[in-house]
């Protein structure tokens, strides 16, 4: 079974960073890729980055290109989402997310963190 521990979320004023991580835990064998998201109320999450590591690639929503970086720590398998400039509109719940393969779960399989709030407010 896989577990994903999120931290870092919070509140900040506008123009402020913040540092989400998100470790990894289990027996994983195979990384396919990893990334956050972040819900709104009421509406389903989106894809705020990813990496797919078979290359590796990197992508991020265009609005939070220049402004947000995705990171991996791989051998204590964590991931980071360094923000910067925040604005009021990145307040959401952010979710951490793992594709992978494991012993009990030999195929593809996506794990989610539990969500953390981020809050950008004056």
């Amino acid at each position: 079974h896989v577990q994903l521990m999120e931290s870092g979320g919070g509140l900040v004023q506008p123009g402020g960073s913040l540092t989400l991580s998100c470790q990894a835990s289990g027996d994983i064998r195979t990384v396919y890729s990893m990334g956050w998201y972040r819900a709104y109320p009421g509406k389903p999450r989106e894809a705020v980055a990813t990496i797919l590591t078979s290359d590796p690639i990197t992508t991020y929503a265009d609005s939070v290109k220049g402004r947000f970086t995705i990171s991996r720590d791989t051998p204590n398998e964590t991931i980071y989402l360094r923000m910067n400039d925040l604005k009021p509109e990145d307040t959401a719940l952010y979710y951490c997310t793992y594709r992978v393969r494991t012993a009990e779960r030999p195929f593809p399989t996506d794990y989610w963190g539990q969500g953390t709030q981020v809050t950008v407010s004056s």
